[in-house]
């Protein structure tokens, strides 16, 4: 009865205690939010392992190395372990605890990482061994010393110049240095920009001469000679082989009995003066092209044989085209092509009765170095031709005065004098105020100046201060409505 009593007595107190553990949880649930159990983090199974990141590049410090050269740095903590990726590329001394000397073997990439005693990574660098350009630097401030050029090395080989230079020269010499340090101008960067680019002004003068010469004469003899039963009946006109027909069909004609003898004689002289004076501006190691003059068409074979002729055109005129390095203070390198043409009836073509002409081309192409504002003559040519001819009878015209009847002489002299000066100027850019024009001073006339007077214009190129032409003109200008 004990044992059964006391197994009856415990029960309720466990049916009491399940009781309260159920009230517990009901009040407890309302504070767990809806999906609550969806967002929980899992629990990790004790069995898979936990990978904790002790370093990485994300932190690491850059520092540029060169071939054999070692840099020393100390470090906030005591040093227990290094780690070099690439020990062929960089290698890592450690001196004490805190002190490590970094040293490079050979061109190429790697990082090295320095931990403590826990393994708490302590620093982690990038190292980049490149080639020794301290030998080029030096060189740099030694030839260059105005010059702010920087040098580094890319890659396996390859070098970067930046930073800025003085002049054109300047940042060329700097490329040829490193260039030659490479090996290869291919793999050179040119990064480097020059300070306050000169300007180039180019004045080129062409002046050109031609004095022609020619002369003719000749006498044509036409008619019949009776010596009894023989009759001798001739006609000769004399040719002009040397210019190629005569210069004029006015003649002089007289008649003895049975002959009529004609004298054609003419003399021409002429001369052609031509002068072309260009003026183009361009930045230092820039190319700038000028044309002053037009196209003519010319016909093209078609692209199919249903299709017509095509045209295409040909430029003509005064052209210049420079490439202008300034060097140094007051000296101008200079790539200069300048030409001038025209359009001319010797050598013309005539195609299906279209006639083509020729061109008459003076042209100058060269490089050159002069001082600025010098002047120097960069092509000239003096050119003299002579072309005489005598047409005549054989025989008749070998005697002596008068052999003249039988024959006709064509002279020729053509002399032709050609000069090319350049002048090159480093300028700077000036107020538009301090500039003159072309129609400084021009003030059209009014209607009865005109059609009384015949004036076209009232004031043009007035003396003295041509860029203010009230300063010397006193009466009325500008727009003015009668």
């Amino acid at each position: 009865m004990s044992e059964g009593t006391g197994d009856m007595s415990t029960a309720p107190l466990m049916r009491t205690a399940a009781l309260v553990g159920l009230m517990l949880g009901a009040a407890l649930a309302p504070l767990v939010p809806a999906g609550a159990a969806d967002s929980r983090v899992p629990v990790l199974d004790s069995r898979v392992p936990v990978l904790n990141m002790t370093s990485s590049d994300a932190n690491s410090r850059f520092v540029p190395l060169g071939v054999g050269k070692s840099v020393a740095i100390d470090l906030p903590a005591d040093i227990k372990d290094v780690l070099v990726a690439d020990p062929k590329i960089a290698n890592a001394v450690v001196r004490s605890a805190r002190r490590v000397y970094m040293i490079g073997v050979t061109v190429g990439q790697t990082n090295i990482f320095f931990f403590d005693a826990q393994g708490r990574q302590i620093a982690g660098f990038d190292i980049a061994v490149t080639r020794d350009l301290n030998g080029v630097r030096a060189a740099f401030k030694r030839i260059m010393p105005d010059a702010d050029i920087h040098i580094e090395g890319v890659g396996a080989d390859g070098i970067v110049l930046s930073g800025s230079a003085a002049s054109q020269a300047e940042a060329q010499k700097a490329y040829d240095i490193a260039a030659r340090l490479v090996g290869d101008a291919a793999k050179v960067v040119n990064g480097i920009m020059v300070r306050g680019r000169d300007q180039v002004m180019l004045k080129v003068t062409v002046a050109e001469v031609q004095r022609d010469v020619i002369k003719q004469m000749g006498i044509d003899l036409s008619g019949s000679i009776n010596y009894g039963t023989a009759v001798v009946n001739f006609n000769t006109v004399n040719p002009f082989s040397a210019t190629g027909q005569a210069l004029s069909n006015t003649s002089i004609a007289g008649s003895f009995k049975n002959v009529t003898a004609t004298l054609r004689a003419m003399e021409r002289a002429g001369v052609i003066r031509t002068l072309a004076e260009p003026n183009l501006t361009a930045i230092s190691g820039e190319t700038a092209s000028f044309l002053a003059g037009g196209e003519f068409p010319y016909p093209v074979p078609p692209k199919s044989v249903n299709d017509p002729p095509g045209f295409e055109f040909k430029k003509f005129g005064v052209s210049l085209t420079f490439t202008p390095v300034v060097l140094s203070e007051g000296r101008i390198s200079l790539k200069v092509l300048t030409e001038v043409s025209e359009l001319s009836s010797e050598g013309a073509l005539t195609v299906q009765g279209t006639t083509i002409p020729s061109l008459k081309v003076r042209r100058a192409e060269t490089t050159l170095e002069i001082p600025s504002g010098g002047s120097l003559a960069m092509a000239g040519m003096i050119h003299e031709q002579t072309k005489q001819s005598i047409n005549g009878l054989p025989g008749l015209l070998r005697i002596p005065i008068l052999g003249t009847l039988f024959k006709s002489r064509d002279y020729v002299n053509n002399q032709t004098e050609l000069m090319i000066l350049v002048t090159p100027y480093v300028v700077r850019a000036v107020a538009q105020k301090d500039l003159s024009r072309p129609d400084d001073g021009f003030a059209d006339s009014n209607d009865p100046a005109a059609i009384l007077l015949g004036r076209l214009n009232r004031i043009y190129g007035a003396h003295g201060n041509t860029l203010d032409p009230a300063a010397n003109y006193h009466g009325k200008y500008g727009f003015i409505l009668d």
